[in-house]
C-alpha cells in the first residue's frame, strides 16, 4: 500500500496525541499501542502502512531453532517487507524474548522498513541501535524469541500492545509511542488533525501571553471567531 501523498503531507506535523484526540471524537478509544515506547531519544516521527506479524505462545515442537529456516518464519516475513512499512509485530507483551536481533533489523533497515514497533522486546540491542532502526518496543532480553514464542504468520490481522492493527492500516509513531489509523478514516482524520494542529498552536500562542484557560481550551465562540479570523487573514 503506498499511502496518498496528500494524507501524507497532512499528518507530518500532528503528534500522535492529537491523532489520538481526533479518533476518540469519532468514537476510536482503543488506537494507542500498550508498552511501544521508543528504545532511544530522538528517533524520527513516522508514518507507513502497517506490515504485521503474529506470535503465539511457545510451543516446543515448533518453536526451534530450526524453525528459523522454515518457509513460515521471520526470516521469510522480513523478506516480504516492502520499503517504507511500519513493521507491526504481536508478541504478545511477552517480554523475556526478544523478538528480533540486530541482523534482522539489519536487513529491514537495508531493505528501506520505516520502522519497528512491537508490544514485546528485541534482543543485542547494541547491535540493533546501531543498525539505525527506529524500533518502539518495551525494551531487551537476551533470549531468542523461540525462548517464550512461536511465529506462526504475516500480514494477517493482529494485536498489538491490546490494539487491533489490519494490514495496510497507516501506522504513527513519536516520541509518546505508536497509534493505528484505521484506513478507511485515513484521510478525515488528516484533514481534522491537521486543523487541530494548527488550533492548539493559536491556542498556545495565547497561553504564552497570558491567556487564562477558560473559554480557550476548548475555545469558546469568541475565542474561535478570533482563532478563524486570525486564519484568514494569514491564508
Amino acid at each position: 500500500m503506498t499511502i496518498d501523498p496528500a494524507i501524507l503531507e497532512a499528518l507530518s506535523g500532528v503528534s500522535t496525541a492529537t491523532i489520538t484526540t481526533v479518533l476518540l471524537k469519532k468514537g476510536l478509544r482503543n488506537v494507542w499501542m500498550r508498552g511501544t515506547k521508543p528504545i532511544r531519544a530522538g528517533q524520527p516521527r513516522l508514518i507507513g502502512p502497517a506490515f504485521t506479524l503474529r506470535f503465539v505462545p511457545s510451543r516446543e515442537d515448533l518453536a526451534t531453532p530450526e524453525s528459523w529456516s522454515s518457509p513460515i518464519s521471520t526470516r521469510a516475513a522480513i523478506e516480504a517487507m516492502p520499503a517504507g512499512c511500519i513493521t507491526v509485530v504481536d508478541a504478545m507483551g511477552v517480554t523475556d524474548a526478544g523478538i528480533f536481533g540486530d541482523i534482522l533489523c539489519a536487513r529491514m533497515a537495508k531493505k528501506g522498513v520505516a520502522g519497528l514497533v512491537t508490544d514485546g522486546v528485541v534482543r543485542d540491542v547494541a547491535g540493533v541501535l546501531g543498525t539505525g532502526l527506529p524500533v518502539w518496543c518495551q525494551g531487551a532480553a537476551a533470549p531468542a524469541s523461540v525462548a517464550g514464542l512461536t511465529f506462526v504468520a504475516w500480514q494477517e490481522p493482529i494485536g498489538c500492545g491490546g490494539v487491533a492493527v489490519f494490514p495496510d492500516d497507516i501506522v504513527m509513531v513519536d516520541d509518546d509511542g505508536a497509534v493505528v489509523i484505521p484506513q478507511k478514516l485515513a484521510a478525515d482524520v488528516a484533514a481534522v488533525a491537521a486543523e487541530q494542529e494548527r488550533l492548539e498552536a493559536w491556542i498556545m500562542q495565547e497561553i504564552e501571553g497570558g491567556a487564562s484557560l477558560p473559554g480557550l481550551y476548548p475555545p469558546n465562540a469568541e475565542n474561535k471567531a478570533r482563532y478563524e479570523a486570525g486564519a484568514k487573514t494569514q491564508r
